[in-house]
């Protein structure tokens, strides 16, 4: 009597709906993990986690004591992540990032150069106020962002796997700071907005961290774990209506041929094929996130801002008639159903 078998795809579809039932169960533990000491912030936390899943890194938007540094503390220490963190200033050189190489000498008189890894060589590393480093100090993470490894003294290091920058930047204080070049900018996945909490959140968070003992974070996930997952997050089918939305919104936010006069007026400079993958990527993490087996219209609709609003900018003439990054997008997403 012969065995029964399945159709290799259909064979596929049912790993992948086992597989998403397991990574479902161990991000709520995670997002749970994270809320006993991130309090308000769901919306950040979410995006946060969409970046990570996705393989990405984020920028985070803030005013100073949102607890953006403690979010990066608690995920690295949630999802067994190392991690490390670097103060951006105007003075902050590029081997203070990647590192640099010193003269070593042997006890018999030999001499030979040995690299001391930087701070980059880290699983989570957290860019804080990058805006505020000189232009070739921020260049030195471009090539570890997008390709994972530096050179120094033409020596290739590779960087630990997984490799993630959430970077933060203070939206007042505009005072000696460099504006992230867009070649930059593109290599963040996701613009994440942290707000102020709202009253409840503040509440709890004055009796929590006031008190004789604040609350710790536990370590529920390992970097196998992740990495796991972030393989799955690729692997989610995405339905045609879901592509043709990404498409549509990305090409339709571009100024070229294609688009009609009053976009060509007021958009600047638009996203590249950059912004498409990031949305594809971030809309199967959300889908999995929320315990879904496939991303949906609604995902491309919740994440449109997030990917989009870094990757273009808005002429003169959109800023005399008040017309912002958002109010633009807000405009594209209408047409995508």
């Amino acid at each position: 009597m012969s065995a029964t078998t399945h159709p290799p795809a259909e064979a596929d579809s049912e790993a992948i709906v086992a597989e998403t039932d397991r990574a479902v169960e161990r991000i709520r533990t995670a997002r749970e993990a994270i809320g006993a000491v991130i309090y308000g912030q769901e919306s950040v936390v979410e995006r946060v986690l969409i970046t990570l899943l996705a393989g990405g890194h984020g920028l985070l938007i803030g005013v100073p004591g949102l607890a953006k540094t403690k979010l990066v503390e608690t995920l690295g220490t949630v999802l067994g992540m190392s991690e490390a963190r670097i103060q951006f200033t105007p003075d902050l050189m590029p081997s203070d990032i990647i590192g640099s190489e010193v003269m070593d000498q042997s006890p018999d008189g030999q001499r030979a150069f040995r690299f001391v890894p930087g701070p980059v060589f880290a699983q989570l590393l957290m860019a804080d106020e990058i805006n505020r480093a000189s232009p070739r100090t921020q260049s030195a993470l471009l090539q570890a962002m997008q390709e994972h490894h530096v050179t120094v003294a033409g020596v290739r290091h590779d960087l630990p796997t997984p490799f993630h920058v959430l970077a933060t930047q203070n939206p007042l204080e505009q005072e000696g700071t460099y504006p992230l070049p867009e070649a930059q900018l593109d290599r963040f996945l996701l613009q994440i907005d942290v707000d102020y909490p709202d009253i409840d959140a503040e509440r709890r968070m004055l009796f929590e961290t006031t008190g004789a003992t604040s609350a710790t974070a536990d370590d529920v996930m390992t970097v196998p774990e992740l990495m796991e997952i972030q393989r799955l997050v690729r692997r989610i089918p995405v339905g045609e209506s879901v592509v043709a939305g990404i498409l549509a919104l990305v090409r339709s936010a571009r100024p070229d041929g294609q688009a009609d006069e009053r976009k060509r007026e007021l958009i600047s400079w638009g996203p590249g094929p950059r912004a498409s993958q990031a949305l594809m990527l971030a809309c199967r993490a959300r889908a999995l996130i929320d315990g879904r087996y496939a991303p949906s219209l609604d995902d491309v609709h919740a994440l449109a801002e997030p990917v989009l609003q870094h990757r273009m900018a808005m002429s003169f003439a959109a800023r005399a008639e008040g017309v912002s990054v958002r109010d633009m997008i807000a405009e594209l997403k209408v047409n995508i159903g």
